[in-house]
């Protein structure tokens, strides 16, 4: 009987110690300078960036032209129009990244994409709409620094 009052006491204070909510604080300087709404929230240009038509750069192309792609994210997020960027894994979609403006408009999107050397010579296409997400997601690349260890 003991083990088990003992067992119901544990769960009841885990219980209690677990369900303590945190309420965050809102903080009105940091989501205007993230452009956030009343919600916390803001638009970006979503990007799909898929397998181009181009078939017929050499190796060689292709490497100077994938050394130019990775240059050219590294200049967008260091002028902050570019919070994410990824490769997918391998797929049957002819998906190969990702990419996250930070901008709100497809145009933009679009100028921004034409500065990429892999998407010049069609070796992607790209895929824009306008996605609406955390404006804090613009913070991510901070965070990000923090916790990878070899840098690209």
């Amino acid at each position: 009987m003991k083990n088990i009052l003992f067992t119901l006491l544990t769960l009841v204070c885990c219980n209690a110690f677990f369900a303590q909510e945190t309420t965050a604080v809102y903080d009105e300087k940091l989501a205007k300078s993230l452009n956030a709404d009343e919600y916390g929230m803001k638009k970006y240009v979503f990007c799909i960036l898929k397998t181009g038509n181009n078939t017929t750069a050499t190796k060689e192309e292709k490497n100077k032209l994938f050394e130019g792609h990775m240059a050219n994210i590294n200049k967008l997020a260091q002028e902050g129009k570019l919070i994410v960027a990824g490769p997918f894994m391998k797929n049957d979609k002819n998906y190969r990244g990702i990419f996250i403006f930070n901008v709100s408009t497809i145009e933009e999107a679009q100028a921004l994409v034409a500065t990429d050397p892999a998407v010049k010579a069609n070796i992607f296409e790209v895929d824009l709409t306008l996605w609406y997400s955390s404006a804090a997601l613009q913070e991510i690349s901070k965070l990000h620094d923090k916790i990878a260890k070899t840098k690209i």
